[in-house]
């Protein structure tokens, strides 16, 4: 029997597996999101137009047929992650909220990802 992938099936697969490795644990700033949309127009860019021709990003998608979805993906595995993670009383959970012992730490505080959960979708815990 032999399998038949198209472009976009491999790019998903062996593309994004290594661009989002550990995704599920990034807290995503406005700047990250526009990284991460370029970095996916780049991609399917790259795939199917040569670097001469002037093309939107709109008609870039319809001519490989896909829609932009790698910032979905990663909110999907951060939602997945989350439930994993608060289920269990463990250590991690302690890090995850910001529960830690000792001297609190200079300068502005971090957006933690909890936070950025909530803030960003319609995300409850």
């Amino acid at each position: 029997m032999r399998f038949v992938y198209g472009f976009g099936e491999l790019i998903k697969c062996l593309v994004w597996s290594v661009a989002t490795y550990a995704a599920e644990t990034w807290t995503l700033r406005e700047v990250d999101r526009k990284v991460i949309e370029a970095f996916e127009m780049w991609i399917w860019r790259r795939m199917e137009i040569s670097w001469r021709d002037k093309i939107t990003n709109i008609d870039v998608l319809k001519r490989v047929n896909e829609k932009k979805s790698l910032l979905k993906e990663i909110w999907q595995r951060k939602h997945r992650w989350i439930g994993h993670m608060l289920r269990y009383d463990s250590i991690l959970l302690g890090i995850f909220e910001g529960r830690m012992l000792g001297k609190r730490t200079r300068g502005r505080r971090r957006t933690q990802m909890f936070h950025d959960l909530t803030a960003n979708s319609d995300y409850v815990p």
